[in-house]
């Protein structure tokens, strides 16, 4: 395993992190879930990101006990707020009201007394940024969040929050977490370079696309029994994908890339992120312990350029690169 500071901060983290969304507490049974965090542990990940939503807060509980007698002091793990996790009106949002009550919980879930990293996990239209990040910080100096970070958040939302907290003397956001892969690039044209500027990193989620970039999904067949595209919580995001048989039939075309360079499909996916060194970490997710031990050895991989502009003539116009696909909802959900 290699590593990478988070930001301009001296927190160093896994370069590839474990994360449970859709898979613990829901696609996977207890001990699935327990053994793919035992592979993550064997292969040197220290990283382990989940979300309070993330199986209707399940999925921190099932990390929580997967991580029970682990030297808390050798792990980084990273919990976010947002989503609603409750029928109240204020159990979501980024309100100091549902931040405070959602860290009590996602603490109590998670079995620790802090968490290293406390994401936004969207930014609140209807809220002040100011109370979000006065609440943020508050937990900072209580001793029950270590550093703050954000999740899909346009450029201006991070320039605006970064403004406030140098303002008011408040820690500042040291990362961001969006979705990034081959096919995914909407942050390159605005988040990468602000993020590069004032010392955020991105921790990156779907770097195989949900799983496109393994191949598995081929052109003119149905999605094979099992995988994500057939899964009731997963199938919504990967669709995207699907939908474009000009993407599957370009993802098809990258075989040879990964062939000549020894790697597998979803090896090569990983590796191509992390070759932007803003990235920090890569998030993956796994249903069974052979996909984690198959993806770590993305890193450390370093791909030239010669590979890297193999890579964009294949795929070339399916790729999407608009800024403006970071969008968080005009109203809580």
């Amino acid at each position: 395993m290699e590593f990478r500071h988070l930001g301009r901060s001296g927190l160093i983290v896994s370069e590839i992190s474990y994360g449970n969304w859709i898979t613990h507490g829901s696609q996977v049974e207890e001990d699935a879930a327990k053994q793919c965090v035992q592979a993550a542990l064997d292969e040197g990940i220290t990283t382990f990101d989940t979300a309070d939503v993330y199986a209707g807060t399940k999925a921190e509980e099932v990390l929580g006990r997967a991580l029970h007698g682990v030297r808390r002091e050798s792990l980084e793990i990273f919990t976010k707020v947002y989503w609603p996790t409750g029928p109240g009106k204020n159990d979501r949002g980024l309100s100091r009201k549902h931040i405070t009550e959602s860290i009590h919980g996602s603490l109590r879930r998670l079995q620790t007394d802090y968490v290293d990293l406390y994401q936004a996990h969207r930014f609140d239209h209807e809220t002040p940024l100011e109370e979000t990040l006065k609440t943020f910080d508050d937990l900072v100096r209580q001793g029950k969040v270590l550093y703050v970070g954000v999740s899909e958040w346009s450029a201006p939302q991070i320039a605006e929050a970064l403004k406030i907290a140098d303002q008011m003397g408040f820690d500042r956001i040291v990362s961001n977490q969006p979705q990034y892969s081959m096919l995914w690039r909407v942050i390159e044209s605005e988040v990468v370079p602000l993020s590069e500027a004032e010392g955020v990193s991105q921790i990156v989620w779907s770097p195989i696309a949900q799983g496109v970039l393994t191949g598995k999904y081929l052109p003119g067949q149905a999605p094979p029994a099992g995988s994500r595209a057939t899964s009731e919580a997963g199938a919504g995001f990967v669709s995207r994908f699907l939908e474009n048989e000009d993407v599957l039939t370009r993802v098809q075309d990258l075989r040879p890339i990964a062939a000549d360079l020894g790697l597998s499909m979803a090896q090569l996916a990983v590796a191509w992120v992390l070759q932007n060194q803003n990235v920090a970490s890569a998030i993956i997710g796994a249903t069974k312990p052979e996909q984690v031990r198959d993806n770590v050895k993305a890193a450390g991989v370093k791909l030239d350029a010669d590979v890297l502009k193999r890579i964009d003539d294949v795929l070339g116009p399916v790729v999407e690169r608009d800024p403006a696909k970071t969008v968080s909802p005009e109203k809580r959900p």
